[in-house]
């Protein structure tokens, strides 16, 4: 299992996707910016440890690796500011701190279905992790065929100056539920595409997205037989 840590923004790296959007303006305090930047990667870096403890404790007691691998990411600035804008809030730091809650992220791609809900359970448990949104799209997908589970917690970070509750974005997926939903993004923001084929790899994906979870049902069967003895 792998957590892949990407995309962490210091001062300067925020400061050029700000004259990029142009927002640079809008923020006057970029210091207090950057702290919950800084806040929700430290967030996400106390969730990832949890998850690959959890990973480690069932491989040695059970002699399987729920999860695959793992991808950490940060919002980009951009992406933020679309994102309170959508919302219908204005561009100030007490917004962002307060209504957005999935700056940091973690992707959590497992083997099976039944491990999504399995670490899901575990993590959900402990006691300093505390849920506080949950959708899941494997039970109800949507319209697009696209499935996984979507999670906001909150975790306590230490600091220096005080203990600090901060959001998590996790997203839990099967290897095929990856595979599919990668492949269904690149068709989305394929913009030059003839908009003709675009609509129907849209439609063959979304019988796809059935048979894909229809072969993963059963050889999750075939895994769980093999496991029972």
């Amino acid at each position: 299992m792998i957590l892949e840590r990407r995309n962490f923004m210091d001062v300067k790296q925020i400061e050029a996707q700000l004259k990029q959007t142009k927002f640079e303006d809008q923020i006057p305090d970029l210091k207090k910016l950057v702290n919950i930047y800084q806040l929700c990667h430290s967030g996400a870096n106390e969730i990832g440890t949890k998850l690959e403890n959890l990973d480690d404790e069932y491989s040695m007691n059970y002699d399987h690796n729920p999860i695959h691998h793992m991808e950490e990411r940060m919002k980009s600035t951009g992406s933020l500011f679309e994102k309170l804008k959508r919302k219908g809030y204005t561009l100030t730091i007490e917004n962002v701190r307060d209504h957005i809650r999935d700056i940091a992220g973690i992707r959590v791609v497992t083997n099976y279905i039944d491990d999504i809900y399995t670490v899901e359970e575990a993590l959900s448990e402990q006691s300093d992790v505390t849920v506080l949104k949950r959708k899941d799209y494997i039970e109800n997908p949507k319209e697009s065929g696209y499935r996984s589970l979507h999670l906001v917690v909150s975790v306590p970070v230490f600091q220096s100056k005080g203990v600090f509750d901060v959001p998590v974005e996790i997203q839990f997926r099967t290897i095929g539920m990856d595979m599919w939903a990668s492949l269904e993004h690149q068709l989305s923001y394929k913009t030059d595409a003839d908009p003709k084929k675009v609509k129907e790899h849209a439609n063959n994906l979304k019988d796809y997205a059935k048979e894909l979870n229809d072969i993963e049902i059963r050889m999750q069967s075939i895994f769980r037989d093999l496991q029972s003895h």
